[in-house]
């Protein structure tokens, strides 16, 4: 294998395993990362020996290792998450019922930072510590494309293929109209595009050049999300994102 091509591959099944808490086997690192199972298991193996992943035999699962939590204790101090969001984040859970989200945007991609669960006891697990999503898929990511270059997002849809993953609701005319909508109002709505019945609403947050780097979010049943109580959400969605962009 090239250099490259190795970084490449051993990023993608760290984070395949990163996304399964509970542990995830071999060939379902494979399926999801696209390499044969001979390959994942390879490389698997490797990385259990320098500690980055750890392997439960007796369930045949594979997790992320302790070698990866001192790496990620030292690289707190430059990306953790900052005060002002998680506050934010609380309070959204605690005023609204919801659970409640702050999303980074990396490169075409987004990952969820932290979650806060709100009050009401239906709830929706789309999203979770860690999930990624692509920018236009869910709200936050759909929420941060929309404030990026026209430029940007016209070079980004022409080479994202998302609706052959996430079905036609997210081809590119789809996305466009979304991103329209995203712009008058100022906060997102994916309305239960991801899984039936589980709608979000998000609104983008900005760096101090002024460019959409993450997005809070809010997620839950169909039932809390109705078009008299969007405006209402939309707007504490926008608030606290404008205290966060302010204070970062």
């Amino acid at each position: 294998m090239r250099g490259a091509q190795l970084v490449s591959k051993i990023g993608r099944i760290l984070q395949a395993v990163a996304q399964h808490p509970d542990g995830i086997s071999a060939a379902a690192a494979a399926h999801a990362t696209g390499l044969t199972r001979p390959t994942t298991h390879r490389l698997l193996t490797s990385l259990a020996a320098e500690g980055f992943v750890d392997h439960d035999a007796s369930r045949g699962r594979w997790f992320l290792g302790p070698e990866l939590y001192l790496l990620g204790s030292l690289a707190s101090a430059r990306y953790d998450i900052p005060d002002v969001a998680r506050e934010s984040v609380r309070l959204l859970a605690r005023e609204t019922g919801e659970s409640a989200f702050f999303s980074a945007r990396r490169g075409t991609e987004t990952v969820c930072l932290l979650r806060e669960e709100g009050s009401f006891p239906i709830r929706s697990f789309v999203l979770y510590e860690g999930v990624r999503f692509p920018l236009g898929v869910a709200s936050a990511g759909l929420a941060i494309l929309s404030y990026l270059p026209d430029e940007e997002i016209d070079s980004y849809l022409a080479g994202a293929d998302l609706e052959s993953r996430w079905g036609a609701q997210h081809s590119a005319p789809a996305v466009r109209e979304r991103i329209a909508a995203t712009r008058e109002t100022g906060y997102a709505v994916n309305p239960a595009l991801i899984l039936e019945g589980s709608w979000g609403m998000g609104a983008a947050v900005f760096d101090a050049a002024g460019r959409p780097a993450w997005a809070l979010s809010l997620t839950g049943v169909e039932s809390r999300f109705r078009p008299e109580r969007q405006q209402e959400l939309g707007a504490l969605l926008l608030e606290r994102a404008h205290v966060i962009s302010a204070g970062l």
